[in-house]
Parts: structure tokens; sequence; C-alpha cells
């Protein structure tokens, strides 16, 4: 099928990360327009990511009344790789640049913040990705840390940011290993350290590595946070302070949709890549490999 720039067209993204799969489904137009028909995120909970990814691709389907014959592509991004009916995939950078800028015209930067790993990547404002850092393999500042964390302090994920913006003592914890910052909380509590301390500082913590890698990447003016830790508005309130206290000239913003960004990036690059090869007369059934 070819497409007429005044002719919408639907497209599917789909982030596979190390604890969540999320799905997106977009609409665009060549000649200017895109909106997000649906999109969702899973937990993984050891269970197959692939299949996770099916089912809640066929849900989102269902949900909206679209075939995945009128999907003009199925895109993944992160660790999607190995699902059947992708049509193609995009590199993690390039789609959460893309997905950042859908969702924040404003932005220049998007950090985004995993279950494993964080990173900074500069963008222009046509989400061209311009450079990036990357968090070392040492998980102490990932999300999958602060969830060891709260289970250990019997805390959801949902409570972790209201509680820590009620600290008023943060005890920094300064451990770049996981395992030793692990310990360094367990001391906090035996010395009776209330959890929103704890909690305050290691949001401080780890607001301190997240700056040093904007800084690094050379990010200035807006920065959306994405990925699993973007709705954790106490990681937010460290990050606007940390960045006020050391004189970092940035704005850091989230959006509701924050944790779908990857997969929108992927769904629009996904309808670009398509565009292309319409004009040349060349279709990609949604399902190929």
């Amino acid at each position: 099928m070819t497409y007429q720039p005044d002719q919408p067209m639907r497209t599917a993204g789909i982030d596979v990360g190390s604890a969540t799969v999320k799905v997106a489904v977009v609409e665009t137009r060549a000649g200017g327009g895109e909106r997000l028909l649906a999109g969702r995120s899973e937990r993984i909970r050891r269970r197959d990511p692939s299949g996770i990814a099916s089912e809640v691709f066929e849900e989102i389907l269902a949900e909206i009344d679209v075939d995945r014959r009128d999907l003009a592509y199925v895109a993944t991004t992160g660790e999607g790789e190995a699902i059947a009916f992708r049509t193609g995939h995009f590199y993690g950078m390039t789609t959460h640049a893309r997905g950042g800028l859908f969702l924040d015209q404003d932005a220049r930067a998007v950090i985004d913040i995993g279950a494993l790993h964080t990173r900074a990547v500069k963008m222009d404002g046509q989400a061209r990705v311009l450079g990036y850092r990357m968090t070392s393999q040492c998980a102490s500042g990932s999300g999958q840390f602060l969830e060891n964390i709260a289970r250990y302090l019997g805390v959801t994920l949902a409570e972790i940011g209201t509680l820590s913006r009620q600290g008023d003592r943060p005890e920094v914890c300064s451990s770049i290993c996981a395992v030793l910052a692990e310990t360094d909380v367990i001391n906090m509590v035996s010395r009776g350290v209330t959890i929103p301390n704890i909690l305050k500082g290691i949001h401080q913590s780890m607001a301190g590595r997240y700056l040093r890698l904007l800084v690094s990447a050379g990010v200035r003016d807006v920065v959306l946070v994405t990925g699993g830790l973007a709705a954790d508005d106490g990681l937010l309130a460290a990050l606007r302070e940390t960045a006020a206290e050391q004189k970092v000239p940035i704005d850091i913003r989230s959006h509701p949709q924050s944790i779908l960004a990857g997969a929108i990036g992927a769904a629009l690059w996904g309808a670009f890549r398509a565009r292309k090869l319409s004009s040349r007369g060349i279709t990609l059934p949604a399902s190929a490999a």
C-alpha cells in the first residue's frame, strides 16, 4: 500500500526493558500531525518478555479496534529484537530521543532511568542524537536498586516519592557499589534513621550521578526524564534541587506517559521508515522479520 501525504498511517512500537515491556500505537500523517492512540506498560516479573509483548500488543489493538494488518510497521527497541512479529528494530537512544520530543517539544535531552542502567541523551529539535552518556554496570543508581531498597524498608514503589519528599535530614548513601549501598541502608535503619530520610538521601545520591551524566553529555535547557523512574516525584525533586545547588542550567521535566517514550519513539521511527519505503513503492508487512 502506498501512503499519500494526507493519509493517516498507524504503526506500533514495543520497548522491551529489563523489568518492563512497553507498547504504543501511534497515528501519523506525512504532512504533519502525530498522535498516540494507545499505550501500556507491563511488569515482566520473571515471565517471558516476548510473550508479554505479544499479549499486550494484541490487547491494545483490540481496545482501539485496529487490525494488525492495518499497521504499516511494528518497531521494537531495547531488548525487543527477539520478538518474531516485528518489522524492524531501532536503537534505544534514538527511540527515547524521538519519544521524548513527542511528549515535550521543548526537550533537548532525555535521561532514561531504567531498571539496570541510566543514559543521558542529547538531541536537537528533530530528535537527532548529538551525544550520550551511560552509567557503568554497577546498579546502585538504577531502578532495580531502588526497588530492592523499598522492599527492604517495607514500602511500595508508589510510596517512595511521597516519603522521600517528607525527609528533613537526609543521609546520603555514598557507596557506588549496589551491594555496599544496601549495606549502608541496613546500617542507617539500625541507627534509627527514618525511612523518609533514607529515601531522600538515596534520591540525592542518584540525582548527583544523573546530573554528572547530563553535564558530561553537554546537556543544557530542557531535560525530559523517561523510563521507569520518571513517575518518582521524590527523585525528580532531588534532581531539580541538585541542579539548582550546583547552578547547572537545566529544566528537569517529566510527563504522565514518560515510561512509554521508547515505545512511542520506536513507533514514530517506524512510521518514518515505512513512508520512505512507500515512496519507493516498497511495502513491508507489519509481521515481517
